[in-house]
């Protein structure tokens, strides 16, 4: 088989890793890839928006199965357009993905079909936004309408805080995407990350797994698109797996082919655990990054085989194998993000840290310059590591970390620490 990997961050690369592992794929691609996705893939000069070029690229060069990564191709309709033209690819169609790439529909639509959420109001004018804000008080949540890369929310802890950042989305901060905004109660607790495979009205879930969104350590600064992950949480437990299902993902599963919107593809809910139960902050249409990379490290059986079953019809014959250890994933970031941040900066020590067979280095933001890895994003690399629990793990990803340099890189210092917490004697 010859497969397409449409993407260029951590998460393509770690799904990339996973399709060559597999005895059924002759030959990897990936679009556009990154400096790291190039040891194991044929990197494609194609965006992964340019959907005319991805489609052509396919029909030329006899791919046998598509995988799409990021959100935005999801919603612009590429899965639709593949599959036009006979091409068998994996992820959910544009009438699906609306669940991610709009705030305001996935939250008229919990509230439709009961889906536990925080209570919520939708604005177009910023005068009412800043008038509803005065009467509920803080803290609360802002979120632009559409995709924002991870970035288009705010937990705001002041009033200014809060019409500050309204005043931001409408004048154009996230461009399109806040030209409509959400704004909820601010709900206490815990998040935690619960993904699946998903066709129609069955699903596979993955391991649990938890993200970390700030960029600072304690949970300090701004959100970003993530900062490190591991797997599996304790903090759900199987009592609160067997919830999950039954009051969120399985509902979400019919409300949508109810809607005329059948699912097909990765479906991840952002949870959060605390006072009021089991709630979702956001649903995405794909997997996490992040996530993905500790969990394709966790990965024993063939994501190939799993996705050509779901697409045929066999989702009940999905029965992935994980290992037991502990995976964990450390973002390293370039100086300034998630705002305006550094590129440009030589990578050294990758080949030292990897030397260690425990540890893997996946790309994100990185190009390949005059024969050097240089930084090229705001999420450069994510050091993973496994380990027979969340404290070997993290000693190993963290010795990882120190053995390889850029100028400005940022990355937080305690990825998994509640784990380490609910786990101590």
């Amino acid at each position: 088989m010859r497969v397409l990997v449409v993407g260029s961050g951590g998460r393509e690369h770690a799904l990339a890793w996973k399709v060559k592992q597999s005895p059924l794929v002759k030959e990897v691609f990936c679009a556009p890839g990154n400096a790291g996705v190039s040891k194991i893939a044929k990197r494609v000069n194609i965006s992964p928006t340019d959907v005319y070029n991805l489609v052509r690229f396919a029909k030329e060069n006899k791919i046998d199965l598509t995988i799409v990564g990021p959100e935005q191709p999801l919603s612009e309709g590429i899965v639709d357009r593949f599959q036009a033209e006979g091409l068998k690819i994996f992820g959910h169609k544009q009438s699906a993905a609306i669940l991610e790439a709009s705030k305001v529909f996935a939250k008229n639509f919990m509230k439709k079909y009961s889906i536990p959420t925080a209570k919520f109001e939708s604005f177009d004018k910023e005068e009412e936004a800043i008038e509803f804000i005065k009467s509920v008080g803080v803290p609360i949540v802002i979120k632009a309408d559409g995709l924002a890369a991870g970035k288009g929310v705010v937990v705001a802890k002041t009033e200014e805080e809060a019409i500050q950042s309204v005043k931001d989305m409408f004048r154009g901060k996230f461009g399109p995407a806040s030209k409509r905004i959400v704004i909820e109660e601010y709900l206490e607790g815990e998040e935690a990350s619960y993904i699946c495979f998903v066709k129609d009205d069955k699903l596979v879930p993955m391991p649990t797994s938890q993200d970390h969104k700030r960029v600072f350590d304690n949970d300090e600064g701004p959100n970003t698109g993530g900062m490190g992950a591991y797997s599996p949480t304790s903090l759900i437990t199987p009592q609160m797996e067997i919830e999950i299902q039954e009051k969120i993902m399985y509902p979400t599963l019919k409300g949508m082919i109810n809607e005329g919107r059948p699912m097909s593809g990765f479906l991840y809910a952002g949870l959060m655990i605390g006072p009021k139960g089991i709630n979702v902050l956001e649903f995405n249409v794909r997997m996490g990054d992040p996530e993905t990379q500790p969990l394709m490290r966790r990965l024993k059986s063939d994501l190939v085989e799993h996705i050509l079953e779901i697409l045929e019809g066999n989702i009940e014959k999905v029965k992935p194998q994980w290992i037991e250890d502990y995976a964990i994933g450390v973002v390293m970031a370039s100086r300034g993000y998630p705002d305006k941040y550094e590129k440009g900066h030589e990578i050294k020590g990758i080949e030292e840290a990897e030397k260690d067979t425990d540890i893997v280095v996946f790309h994100a933001g990185t190009e390949e310059k005059d024969g050097k890895i240089i930084t090229n994003g705001g999420r450069v690399l994510t050091v993973t590591a496994t380990g027979k629990d969340i404290n070997q793990a993290r000693e190993k990803v963290y010795n990882a970390i120190e053995k390889i340099h850029f100028e400005g890189a940022l990355y937080r210092k305690d990825i998994g620490f509640r784990e380490v917490n609910r786990n101590k004697p």
